[in-house]
């Protein structure tokens, strides 16, 4: 059901322009949020779904991440890759770290994070939670969390774990 409602309401989000959502994409999205749950559950029959990570306290401490630390961050970044362009200031290269996260849903948000903030790239994340990252200026060849990408590790631990 959880899966249903989800496709549901986001085929709707995406096709909804502001005024109202005529019968016809009412009648899509009920097409496609069935398909969907179809074939959720024929690939992952042994998988259940939970709600549990959407408590109305997570969605507000990631709002609080959205448009708080990150928001500040990527201004940051973006002020400093614009310095970086016009001083020609840059040593770029692939720096590796480990935040030490265990789950899957924590290291998304944080390879998220980082590639969305101007001067860095996840290029890759190993089994083992390393992280490859490319970085526009490389201070250090192993550089500490914050250096790299300030307060997102931690953000990362208390929203996803």
């Amino acid at each position: 059901m959880f899966i249903f409602v989800v496709s549901f309401l986001m085929y709707l989000l995406l096709v909804w322009s502001g005024g109202g959502i005529p019968l016809i994409e009412i009648l899509i999205a009920l097409g496609v949020a069935s398909v969907v749950t179809v074939a959720f559950r024929t690939w992952n029959r042994e998988r259940a779904v939970r709600s549990g990570r959407l408590d109305p306290k997570r969605v507000v401490d990631f709002l609080h991440y959205l448009f708080g630390p990150f928001a500040v961050g990527l201004a940051k970044a973006n002020i400093d890759v614009a310095k970086r362009v016009i001083t020609g200031e840059i040593r770029p290269g692939i720096v590796k770290i480990n935040p030490g996260l265990r789950t899957d849903i924590a290291r998304t948000l944080l390879a998220d994070s980082i590639t969305l903030t101007p001067g860095t790239l996840t290029v890759d994340v190993d089994d083992d939670g390393t992280f490859f990252i490319h970085w526009i200026y490389v201070e250090d060849e192993d550089p500490s969390e914050e250096q790299l990408y300030g307060s997102f590790g931690d953000w990362a631990r208390r929203l996803a774990e």
